[in-house]
């Protein structure tokens, strides 16, 4: 790349620590700079819009498929680009965060592929986040130990996917013209400098996961990103292939879209669970008929999750499109009876996304990949994928998407106490810097205590659930969480949790206002 154009705008306003030289280069930071200027105000606007958005669902207005895009829709003709080098079979991905021990475990798996997820499983301290990107260079570098992880039985190592973070999160340590760079072009600018053309001479490419979209002009945005980035490195456009997660209702009703928009570097779409449930509180939780029991009684068979998954393997296979399915989080257990449990759990859910057509599914534990294999081996046989299932069967309404009656209900006696305590456990565990930490034997990240937070926050507000009660139960699980674990900071995960959770107003994420007020640590700027 030549950065003769550029100037050094963007200032590390942290101290420096092993290795970070690496990374934090020049030439790395110029081209960081460069999206930022090209891309940060339209980022801005678009967030706004999103509040404005809010706005308008909240006071009322009807969320639908856009009329203005109907033609796109309506046009059986167009695909996306066909799967890229590594990305035709995708029947087992697992995710995690990028630590070097997660990258090793996962990598040397047997799942097709590894999602190094940024966002939802990484508590975003510097250390953090620069050390992520020095896990992914030495992965594309093979300088990660492998040789120990036992890769007999394996079937090569997993492609390699990068989730960044979302567009609602900034970068406080590193400054671009005064203000925060936005947190999404950092993970996506640092590891795409420094590892697309190695990903490119391995027979791979620069793959990413897409979080939180809400809608088809953030979609756009990011495919002008791909391109601009393309271009200054000198990479053939189409090159970058991405998988946006369909983790929010408002992008559930611009799917196609989506795809439209990233058609030349899309990779698929991804049902993601807890996200969209969350999602589908923030949007529309102040409405009694959207009041939810307890997400446990909230599974994937219910209505409007069945028209959501559905719609999204109808959606992709139309155009060409993989269609990966939910995650798995369990932890199997060392008794044999608690684990078979736990396996058996997970292959009915996996044959189920099998049978409907999903190309794949995600799993979090390296010992469910074997339990999902399966699970599509026996749909798929020898074929990569199904994508000539069409699912011409599948009509779904914006109505079915929002049908919640036949699951509403309030929570069940003990669905308070469970939600404030995950919590309360997972807030203290990523102040701390660790994003996805195992609670009753499932893998949790921040997804979880979103979901569950806004759940106590949707049971206060329609008042099957009153304040008392809740400071109570978050006295009873504090005293747990200090007793359990002495380090835990329970004046600060107190705090978070009535900001978040007690507030009349809903705040949007939890991650946000923490990270500035917990996660921060300026040591003055320096070039």
């Amino acid at each position: 790349m030549s950065t003769s154009a550029l100037t050094h705008r963007v200032h590390v306003l942290a101290p420096p620590g092993h290795r970070h030289d690496e990374i934090l280069t020049p030439a790395a930071l110029d081209f960081v700079g460069h999206l930022a200027a090209a891309f940060g105000g339209r980022r801005g606007e678009l967030l706004k819009e999103r509040r404005r958005q809010a706005l308008r669902l909240a006071s009322g207005s009807p969320l639908d498929f856009p009329v203005a895009t109907s033609p796109v829709r309506a046009d059986p003709t167009w695909r996306v680009a066909p799967p890229a080098p590594g990305l035709t079979d995708r029947r087992v991905e697992i995710t995690g965060p990028p630590d070097r021990s997660t990258a090793v475990a996962a990598l040397t798996s047997g799942a097709r592929v590894w999602m190094a997820d940024f966002e939802d499983a990484t508590s975003p301290t510097w250390q953090n986040i620069v050390d992520g990107q020095l896990t992914l260079l030495d992965a594309v570098e093979h300088r990660l130990d492998l040789a120990t992880a036992g890769r007999a039985e394996h079937r090569g190592l997993a492609t390699l996917m990068v989730r960044p973070r979302g567009w609602h999160l900034v970068e406080e340590h590193l400054e671009f013209e005064g203000e925060p760079v936005p947190a999404a072009l950092v993970d996506f600018g640092l590891y795409f400098f420094h590892c697309a053309r190695r990903q490119i001479e391995a027979g791979h490419g620069p793959y990413f996961y897409l979080p939180k979209l809400e809608n088809r002009y953030e979609a756009r945005l990011w495919n002008d990103i791909f391109v601009v980035a393309q271009d200054l490195l000198g990479i053939p456009r189409g090159t970058v292939r991405a998988t946006v997660l369909i983790e929010t209702v408002t992008a559930a009703v611009e799917m196609e879209e989506i795809l439209h928009e990233l058609r030349e570097h899309s990779a698929g779409l991804n049902a993601g669970r807890w996200d969209y449930l969350f999602s589908l509180i923030k949007t529309f939780g102040h409405r009694t008929d959207f009041l939810l029991p307890d997400r446990a009684q909230v599974t994937m068979t219910a209505p409007f999750m069945r028209a959501y998954t559905d719609l999204l393997v109808r959606t992709c296979h139309r155009r060409g499109a993989h269609a990966i399915g939910a995650m798995s989080a369990q932890v199997p257990s060392a008794d044999p009876a608690a684990a078979e449990a736990a396996f058996a759990t997970v292959r009915l859910d996996k044959e189920r996304e099998a049978e409907d057509g999903f190309d794949g599914s995600w799993v979090a534990h390296p010992r469910l990949v074997a339990v999902c294999r399966e699970a599509f081996d026996g749909v798929l046989g020898d074929r990569p994928h199904q994508l000539d299932r069409t699912r011409d069967d599948v009509e779904v309404t914006a109505a079915a998407l929002l049908s919640t009656r036949r699951v509403g209900g309030p929570p069940a006696p003990d669905g308070a106490r469970t939600n404030i305590a995950v919590a309360v456990r997972y807030f203290a565990a990523w102040l701390r810097g660790q994003g996805a930490v195992t609670l009753d034997g499932l893998i949790e990240d921040a997804a979880t205590a979103e979901i569950a937070r806004v759940q106590i926050w949707q049971w206060l507000r329609h008042r099957v659930l009153d304040r008392e009660t809740v400071l109570r139960l978050l006295d009873d699980e504090l005293d747990a969480l200090g007793a359990a674990y002495p380090w835990a900071d329970l004046d600060a995960v107190r705090a978070l949790f009535e900001r978040t959770t007690l507030s009349v107003e809903l705040p949007q994420f939890f991650t946000p206002e923490a990270y500035t007020r917990h996660l921060v640590r300026h040591a003055g700027a320096r070039s």
